[in-house]
């Protein structure tokens, strides 16, 4: 058995199936040979994501910290820099695997979007209706010509909102 996990070398297999079929239907339709360019992109993004998943990786950076790499050898053979390098692979077992879940609980429990329905203006937008710049909006707020108050949200994400007077 080589490096790679099972589901690593089982999701390569699939998609070099798929390369083998060397089919050529464009826009989902199906090929000669009854795939998808649908199924081509899945079976990518399959094999990605057992690649970024798989201990080889791991097993990797420390045999070559042990061979004596720097962390700048290892980021730049992974792409990453530095910091990222140590962030995810430095440390036992345990302490990246906490640092991961870490990770994907902020994720979870933080979304990524500005929600929509807050009170007031975004600074920026307060900014771009009056026809100055953020930091004349800022200043307008400090000197007492405009309202403006921080909305926090139940998840602890804070916002600078701006009540413009009404004209």
């Amino acid at each position: 058995m080589g490096f790679l996990s099972t589901e690593s070398a089982r999701a390569l297999a699939e998609l070099m199936a798929l390369d083998a079929l060397d089919a050529h239907g464009a826009d989902g339709t199906r090929g000669p040979t009854g795939t998808t360019a649908l199924d081509r992109l899945r079976g990518i993004r399959s094999l990605i994501a057992a690649l970024e998943a798989d201990p080889a990786s791991l097993a990797a950076v420390r045999e070559a910290l042990d061979a004596g790499a720097s962390w700048d050898d290892v980021a730049d053979a992974a792409g990453l820099s530095p910091s990222a390098a140590k962030y995810r692979w430095s440390g036992d077992d345990e302490t990246i695997a906490a640092r991961q879940e870490a990770s994907r609980k902020r994720k979870r429990e933080r979304p990524s979007s500005v929600p929509t329905d807050l009170p007031g203006l975004s600074v920026a937008d307060a900014a771009r209706q009056l026809g100055v710049t953020p930091q004349a909006i800022y200043q307008r707020v400090t000197r007492g010509l405009l309202e403006a108050r921080t909305v926090e949200l139940p998840d602890g994400r804070t916002y600078k909102r701006v009540f413009l007077p009404e004209a």
